[in-house]
């Protein structure tokens, strides 16, 4: 088995989760973390086992030893910090959102391509087990056919004006930091929508707090989407078959729980170690081994589509991130 020396690019809260899961894997090395701040970088390193901390990206991508860039800054440091890497000729998972519009997402798939080097977005629930299953729910019509999407994802975040949550410099709001699973289920599970239906409750900053959206779809099929800081709640996606329902948790580890006129059935489907990350960054190593600069199951052009259809709902709700612009703010 290969081993691949990993970095850290921006020590965060998420960069802490995904390492805790990185740690699990046997082929995965513990490289390198880089933040704007030494100390912070140092006391990460060391808190995870890490062999090197720097306190510029710049100097750590300069380090030919990494193989993989985990980026785990702000969506709107994401291109930026993508596009630095691949210059480095360094593979890249980079954390959702990819980007913050789809000119950005443009830009880092075809650095990717000019560079011949890898480039995946870090949505870790495509490659959990759980999802997997719906998804074959879905193509073996067990169910029938699917034909109502409904996803959740909310919490309560107390209102912070400098918070990533509610900062609109750091593309706050509930799209692009919990909105975006929602929206990323019901693409994954009934397509592009021909329709979109979106409304917003706006912070005191202008992010969405809160954000209703409804995709249509000529065929008659729907997907009913929720997410926001207003309030906490179960966060289920339910998928509504001609046959039956499925339902599944955003919470590792809890089981598929499928209805039909034949009962309740209950599958435990997820067998991993971690919160659930050690799935998509195993992938990115399997995809290093076989020599292909994009992931099969979850392709640059599928993120295309959904930044493409983030924008919408942006417009929709008359959502503005004013500075992202491309400047260089944090090398």
């Amino acid at each position: 088995m290969k081993k691949y020396n990993w970095a850290i690019l921006g020590c965060g809260w998420i960069a802490e989760i995904f390492t805790s899961d990185l740690k699990t894997l046997d082929n995965a090395v513990l490289y390198a973390a880089a933040s704007r701040n030494i100390d912070k970088a140092e006391k990460f390193a060391n808190k995870f086992g890490f062999q090197k901390a720097y306190g510029s990206y710049k100097e750590m991508l300069e380090d030919e030893n990494i193989d993989i860039v985990y980026i785990a800054t702000p969506h709107t440091f994401h291109c930026e910090h993508t596009l630095l890497s691949l210059q480095h000729k360094k593979a890249v998972l980079c954390e959702k959102a990819f980007a913050i519009n789809e000119t950005e997402v443009q830009d880092m798939i075809s650095a990717s391509k000019r560079q011949n080097t890898f480039l995946m977005e870090a949505f870790w629930t495509r490659l959990v087990p759980t999802f997997q299953k719906v998804l074959d729910l879905i193509n073996s019509k067990e169910l029938g056919e699917l034909k109502v999407v409904q996803s959740d994802f909310m919490f309560y975040g107390a209102y912070n004006a400098k918070s990533r949550l509610y900062d609109l410099d750091l593309g706050g709001g509930a799209l692009l930091d919990i909105g975006i699973y929602p929206v990323f289920t019901a693409l994954q599970t009934l397509g592009i929508p021909d329709t979109i239906v979106a409304n917003a409750i706006k912070s005191p900053t202008g992010s969405d707090e809160h954000i209703d959206i409804v995709f249509e779809y000529k065929n008659q099929k729907r997907a009913y989407l929720r997410a926001g800081f207003a309030c906490d709640a179960p966060n289920y996606s339910i998928f509504h078959f001609e046959k039956g329902t499925v339902q599944i948790s955003r919470e590792m580890n809890c089981p598929i729980i499928i209805k039909t006129e034949e009962g309740i059935q209950e599958l435990k489907e997820n067998d991993g170690e971690g919160y659930g990350y050690e799935f998509e960054a195993a992938h990115v190593m399997e995809c290093l081994d076989k020599g292909v600069i994009e992931s099969p199951i979850l392709s640059n052009n599928f993120s295309l589509e959904l930044i493409q259809t983030l924008d919408k709902i942006r417009k929709t709700i008359d959502l503005v991130y004013p500075n992202h612009d491309g400047i260089n703010r944090s090398i």
